[in-house]
């Protein structure tokens, strides 16, 4: 369909349905007013445009095409337009024309090229070809937005804060997709929904949904596509305010499925964060497809090399950088995030390669980058929990230091000491006890607490928790890409044989060593974080990079609840430990002051010798802490860490008025590995067994 001549005004085309009229320049994307419905978008230096509608999510032609007149469809850099009586569920497509000098400008319009609306509010992409907008050839295989009703406002402005928050990360698709999930919906919001009961039972406080805004699935390289492969993860997201459509019943109504989930969380007492992706976008490099940005302010949405503004800089790993830190760019991200709150019920939000957030227009890092703290300032957002992966995939690396005040960052330090002091690597006691601690060195210099650590053994990049114990090595050849992929440094230990084994000395170390992980995790301070699965030990086959599995590699598989309901028990009872105890989840560094009440320091460290801490042994892999309780008739701990090969037997500190009761000793087999507090029983001697590998908690009371 050739486009439309320039007009005086915005008219429909020959046979159009639909009368317009001039419209309004705000708010951007496609708004339900009483007369219809008003389109807005962003594209400064188009001279041209052009707005597509359409019957279905695959119509094969729009059945009205509206071209703009500079004069009155224009206000300022907004091109914009009011369709009267226009329904919602139409879909709509824009295409911009204009100059087109990549190479001087970064200007890249095409006049053939139809664009998905940045602001769109729903999408679908029922016709989406990503093959074909590479090759640069037109049509109507684009992606496509949709006219929505808005949600209600949320019912409650309470976001749930990260004060004694136990964060589980999840795939929504990957979570139900399984055969036996047993859901009437696999794969979707309400298939999560369905779900809720688990994770209320296992006593997680905020589910981390992976990326839930619409990204492009066929975004894998050739050599996966050509595997049936497809992008999992989502990590490559093209339309900001809207739900993934694939994880909608009907991408029409997907903004209200969306905020179903949200609110069926929030009655079963869990909180929402999302982890999204400001850094990058699903457009690629130059050879990427235009999508939305390219086509629209590509000069503006991203970071351009000035000596060939045709090619993109790179600090992300995915072919482009998004200049997030340019007016308009930071102003839209913004907005989204209040959108996500306010709208759709969002509690917090994780933040992929932040660290790019910290780059200027022209790469280089900033000690004050205005979107972080825009972030932190907006009356909206500085309610919820703000968490940064804080590095970028250039160099930059913010963990301790990452700008702000109120952020919270991925502890990829404490993942690091952890894996390889449970491996068994000797001489880290001292960074060990500080990470147990909840990072004073990384927090504690310039007036953060605890809960600005986010603590983590396996996150949805790497290994599994029960890959992690068995496999030395990544095995991602299933990927397509001759196990090139994926890192290298992953600090795991397949306890003598790598891989699958039937052998039950082996099987029962692997057991012992996850809870080793799993007890480690729980008893410290900050913020602590589990994998979706790792409670009934799901594996991926050493598969540490399947962002493109969306299949059995990736989802979980319901019969390990069963099959494993003894790790998923040990894990509900570590979690449900962790939150009766005040004294493991309090927002501030141990100090060795006396705890009021008590008569005993905060916290005491030892070695094999009581009040003897271990700090000058290079290859001491013992240590000990006696905590005090802080809370009315609140217990104190004393936790006994072993990772070395041989048993030790060593004295108990002594408590006046209370005597020590073993709570958890993870060498035992279950259900001996955690007691509930009510089957606890005196400990009958001044000594403490604590066996090779193990983690050993007491708690004393009268």
């Amino acid at each position: 369909m050739a486009p439309l001549p320039p007009t005086d005004e915005a008219r429909p085309a020959s046979g159009g349905r639909y009368r317009t009229s001039p419209g309004s320049r705000f708010p951007p994307g496609a708004s339900v007013t009483p007369e219809g419905v008003n389109f807005s978008v962003f594209a400064r230096h188009a001279t041209r445009m052009e707005l597509l509608l359409y019957e279905a999510a695959d119509s094969p032609e729009p059945f009205q095409a509206i071209v703009f007149s500079p004069d009155t469809n224009r206000s300022f850099f907004f091109w914009h337009v009011l369709v009267e009586g226009l329904p919602t569920g139409t879909c709509y497509t824009w295409r911009a024309d204009g100059p087109s000098d990549t190479q001087q400008t970064g200007h890249a319009f095409h006049p053939r090229r139809e664009l998905v609306d940045p602001w769109a509010r729903g999408v679908t992409d029922a016709v989406w070809d990503r093959r074909h907008a590479m090759a640069g050839e037109d049509g109507h295989a684009s992606l496509r937005a949709v006219v929505t009703e808005p949600p209600p406002e949320r019912r409650t402005n309470r976001a749930r804060p990260l004060d004694g928050a136990v964060i589980y990360e999840l795939h929504v698709g990957g979570f139900t997709r399984h055969p036996t999930s047993g859901v009437e919906r696999p794969g979707t919001f309400a298939g999560l929904i369905e779900k809720i009961p688990y994770l209320r039972d296992l006593g997680v406080t905020h589910v981390e949904l992976l990326p839930v805004m619409a990204f492009d699935e066929q975004d894998v390289p050739a050599t996966a596509a050509a595997r049936g492969l497809r992008n999992f993860w989502g990590y490559s997201t093209h339309s900001f305010f809207s739900p993934h459509p694939r994880y909608c019943l009907d991408p029409k109504r997907g903004r209200h499925e969306f905020r179903a989930l949200a609110d069926a969380l929030h009655d079963a007492g869990i909180g929402v964060l999302l982890d999204v992706v400001f850094n990058h976008t699903a457009e690629g490099g130059a050879t990427g497809p235009a999508i939305n940005f390219k086509g629209l302010a590509n000069d503006v949405f991203y970071h351009l090399d000035p000596a060939d503004r045709r090619r993109y800089r790179d600090y992300t790993g995915c072919g482009n950088t998004v200049n997030c830190n340019h007016p308009l760019v930071c102003a839209f991200i913004v907005h989204c995030l209040e959108y996500w709150v306010e709208r759709m019920g969002v509690d917090g939000f994780r933040f992929d390669l932040a660290s790019v957030f910290t780059r200027d227009q022209a790469g280089e890092r900033m000690a004050d980058p205005p979107l972080i703290w825009a972030i932190e300032s907006s009356r909206v957002l500085s309610r919820v929990p703000l968490i940064a992966e804080a590095w970028d995939a250039a160099g930059l690396y913010h963990v301790g230091d990452f700008p702000g005040m109120a952020w919270a960052e991925w502890n990829g330090r404490y993942r690091d000491v952890m894996r390889r002091f449970v491996r068994g690597d000797r001489g880290l006691l001292g960074e060990v006890a500080t990470r147990l601690a909840g990072s004073s060195d990384l927090y504690g210099d310039d007036g953060r607490r605890p809960h600005h650590s986010v603590n983590f053994v396996t996150c949805h990049d790497g290994f599994t928790l029960h890959d992690l114990v068995s496999y030395d090595g990544k095995h991602n050849e299933a990927n397509g890409e001759s196990n090139r992929d994926g890192t290298d440094d992953n600090a795991s230990w397949n306890c003598g044989v790598e891989g699958e084994t039937s052998d039950p000395a082996v099987v029962g170390l692997r057991r012992r060593q996850a809870r080793n992980h799993l007890a480690l995790l729980l008893l410290s301070r900050g913020v602590p974080m589990l994998l979706a699965g790792d409670e009934v030990l799901r594996t991926q086959g050493g598969n540490n990079n399947a962002y493109c599995q969306d299949n059995e590699v990736s989802w979980l598989d319901w019969r390990l609840v069963e099959a494993n309901r003894d790790m998923a028990r040990f894990t509900a009872e570590l979690i449900a430990f962790r939150r009766r105890h005040p004294c493991l989840t309090a927002n501030r560094f141990y100090d060795g002051r006396t705890v009021p009440g008590r008569g005993l320091p905060d916290v005491a460290w030892h070695g094999p010798r009581l009040d003897e801490a271990p700090w000058d042994e290079p290859d001491g892999r013992f240590l000990r802490m006696t905590i005090a309780g802080i809370a009315e008739r609140e217990e104190d701990l004393h936790l006994m860490i072993n990772m070395s090969d041989r048993d030790l037997e060593v004295p108990l500190p002594e408590v006046p008025g209370r005597r020590w009761h073993l709570a958890i000793d993870t060498s035992r087999p279950p259900p001996e590995d955690i007691v509930e507090r009510e089957s606890q029983r005196p400990h009958p001697a001044t000594q403490g067994l604590a066996p090779a590998r193990s983690v050993v908690v007491f708690e004393g009371r009268a």
